[in-house]
């Protein structure tokens, strides 16, 4: 069968949900599944769309009768690793990694030379969550025979990030996304799909003029979830009872892990309508009517104009985020921006 032949209609919602599963989330690995079905060849941007189509006939479905008609196979990808929907996908991320372990002459001002490095770093357990999936991604170290084997975290994280849109995390352009790009490659990994990284640290150094940019800080003065501070084990003594292999300190470290990213979320849709320099999540979308570029909603308000240094333009206002935006063209007739001036 050829390509241009393929619709949705070859597929069995069994067949979609089967493939989901067999991906577990990844629209990649899931097309290749449909395509090995022998019934035409199914590329991941064919599938996206159906999902589309499906969510929408299951939304009208569920409105008439109980939601258990055909094209409601979208319900089943919740067994993956993100809920399907239209828009950005949108993953808040946090690592912990090992220290670095070296030989040291004393106690102040030490230079550590690579020749006096004993062990290098590794990543210890990474949490994650997609932004509309209550589900918390969790995995560590702490059953793993050698502690120094990441490849593991590693290849989760790689399948999490090639799914990612849009990637949130605190200190993440400076921490979080380099040391886990830096365990790709030298894990022999390909770039994954291309994404944008929000930093919340960046956003808030950006926006506000806050007492600390620290997770802490932040969560404690506007979250209701806040970072949880460490119990047990305070400060290294965590990671030091985490390498010497302490259950409890591994709980502790869990628990701190997701916490951390559970209050990373809520920060960042917090100081999402403030940003300025959000990516375009109105991009993502197929629809027709305008949709809010920071958090996707079509629940917008005209509220006058807003002026540049060239031109007016329309203002909108978003009931979901409550940020503002403008339109693209401005509003100045041909005359009129031939008679401005610019400074």
């Amino acid at each position: 069968m050829g390509k241009h032949l393929v619709t949705r209609k070859s597929f069995s919602d069994e067949d979609i949900a089967k493939a989901l599963e067999h991906g577990k989330g990844n629209k990649t690995y899931a097309a290749e599944y449909l395509s090995n079905l022998g019934r035409g060849k199914v590329s991941r941007e064919l599938l996206r769309h159906w999902l589309k189509q499906d969510k929408k006939n299951c939304r009208t479905s569920m409105s008439e009768t109980t939601g258990e008609q055909a094209g409601c196979a979208t319900k089943a990808a919740g067994t993956g690793t993100r809920p399907v929907e239209d828009g950005p996908r949108v993953l808040s991320i946090d690592i912990e990694t090992s220290p670095i372990e070296g030989r040291v002459w004393g106690l102040w001002k030490q230079n550590l030379g690579l020749n006096q490095i004993t062990k290098e770093w590794n990543i210890l357990s990474y949490c994650a969550k997609w932004l509309g999936d209550d589900n918390v991604i969790y995995s560590d170290l702490s059953q793993a025979e050698n502690i120094a084997d990441d490849s593991k975290l590693v290849a989760e994280l790689y399948e999490l990030l090639n799914e990612a849109d849009l990637v949130v995390a605190q200190n993440g352009k400076r921490f979080d996304l380099p040391k886990i790009q830096a365990r790709f490659v030298m894990a022999g990994y390909k770039p994954p799909r291309p994404f944008r990284v929000i930093d919340t640290m960046l956003m808030a150094k950006q926006q506000f003029g806050f007492t600390s940019n620290k997770l802490e800080w932040m969560t404690d003065k506007l979250c209701t979830t806040k970072k949880r501070k460490h119990e047990k084990f305070p400060g290294m003594e965590l990671w030091n009872q985490c390498l010497a292999g302490n259950p409890e300190a591994w709980e502790e470290m869990r628990l701190y892990n997701i916490d951390d990213v559970i209050s990373l979320e809520e920060l960042y849709l917090i100081l999402r309508p403030w940003y300025q320099g959000h990516p375009n999540v109105a991009v993502f979308s197929d629809g027709e009517e305008p949709a809010c570029p920071k958090c996707g909603s079509r629940h917008l308000k005209r509220d006058g104009w807003t002026f540049t240094q060239s031109g007016k333009y329309e203002l909108y206002h978003c009931g979901g985020c409550g940020g503002y935006s403008r339109g693209r063209y401005t509003k100045n007739s041909k005359e009129v921006r031939y008679a401005q001036l610019s400074n």
